[in-house]
């Protein structure tokens, strides 16, 4: 079972087109820019979802 990051993570992918590539050569097979797109997108769906505190 996949935490609820991971399940982000993979809709990411597949939002970004990479989904297939992903499949064939695994998390370390993305190039940096692809993983750090991802880790980027995370974090902002993260924050946006995040309860406010003001």
């Amino acid at each position: 079972m996949l935490s609820q990051e991971d399940r982000m993570k993979y809709e990411i992918a597949e939002e970004l087109g990479l989904l297939d590539k992903l499949r064939k050569v695994g998390w370390a097979g993305l190039s940096t820019a692809e993983s750090g797109r991802i880790g980027g997108l995370v974090g902002a769906r993260k924050r946006k979802e995040a309860p406010r505190l003001d």
